[in-house]
């Protein structure tokens, strides 16, 4: 009876962009409930189970600290039981970093839902951290959403989300080194050991997707054989896990800076598993 029905939870930090996601899920055909008590959950897939309408075929809801510490903690479980009785129930969480949190919040001058008199800003995004801690663990697909703007959200949660079905959805990131690891990646290569167009003078200004960089960095015998040596290890192991059953694998990829060696392996991987027919995204966090 529940067979075809989807249940996509959507939750995160405050001022993450939890609705530009449901939004954005709305756009791409879900029937959105926005900040849904917890104690409603299961309820809600009975419901979906007995009513196989095709408006509730795709159902996507966000759940926040809002709720009960209590019942987040109760959020896995309930996660379990839902797939149990045959619903396809995933869960999106959408993370960014306390300084660009606190940056937003008072950008927007909006007020952050958990503080108080006695509770600052910084103190109930920790706190609110602290809260959702059990579903950033049982979250199937996490983002960071720290260096994205609107534009970009929507379009990782639509190729994160809406991706073709049974099919491994892989993110290959680029990034900078200096300017920290990614977070919630399955694997990470390290190009610093390759030419560094930087320092050629005449190079600086272009970056690892137009041709200046991407020539010179082409013409090297490292380059190409760290490239040959990421595709076959990809190649053999991308199988494994869409075999396992898994949704998502995001594949960064660093240097120092994120602009010219990593952008460019990057490009030349997407490209590679793209024309090999798989699902996949490109992003460069430094270039956003």
């Amino acid at each position: 009876m529940s067979e075809g029905i989807k249940l996509q939870i959507v939750s995160g930090m405050s001022g993450s962009g939890k609705t530009i996601a449901l939004h954005t899920l709305e756009d791409m055909g879900y029937y959105c409930i926005d900040n849904l008590p917890i104690s409603l959950l299961i309820s809600m897939a009975d419901h979906l189970i007995g009513n196989p309408e095709a408006i509730f075929n795709k159902t996507a809801v966000s759940i926040d600290a809002r709720s009960q510490s209590s019942q987040l903690s109760t959020l896995p479980e309930m996660v379990e039981n839902i797939r149990q009785r045959g619903l396809d129930c995933k869960m999106l969480f959408l993370d960014t970093k306390a300084d660009t949190l606190i940056k937003r919040f008072s950008e927007t001058r909006r007020k952050h839902p958990l503080t108080n008199e006695q509770r600052s800003l910084p103190e109930a995004i920790r706190y609110e951290r602290e809260l959702l801690s059990p579903v950033i663990e049982a979250a199937d697909l996490r983002l960071d959403t720290t260096y994205t703007n609107l534009h970009e959200l929507r379009d990782l949660v639509r190729h994160r989300i809406g991706g073709d079905e049974g099919r491994v959805s892989i993110l290959f990131e680029s990034f900078g080194f200096k300017h920290g690891l990614p977070r919630d990646v399955d694997f990470v290569f390290d190009a610093r050991c390759l030419p560094n167009p930087y320092w050629q003078e005449e190079l600086r200004v272009y970056n690892g997707m137009e041709a200046p960089v991407a020539d010179y960095l082409s013409a090297h015998q490292e380059v190409t054989g760290m490239l040959s040596d990421m595709i076959d290890f990809l190649a053999r192991w991308i199988p494994a896990f869409e075999a396992d059953g898994r949704s998502y694998l995001t594949i960064a990829v660093g240097c120092t800076g994120g602009q010219h060696r990593s952008v460019f392996l990057v490009e030349r991987l997407a490209k590679h598993f793209s024309e090999a027919g798989l699902d996949v995204m490109s992003r460069h966090r430094e270039l956003s």
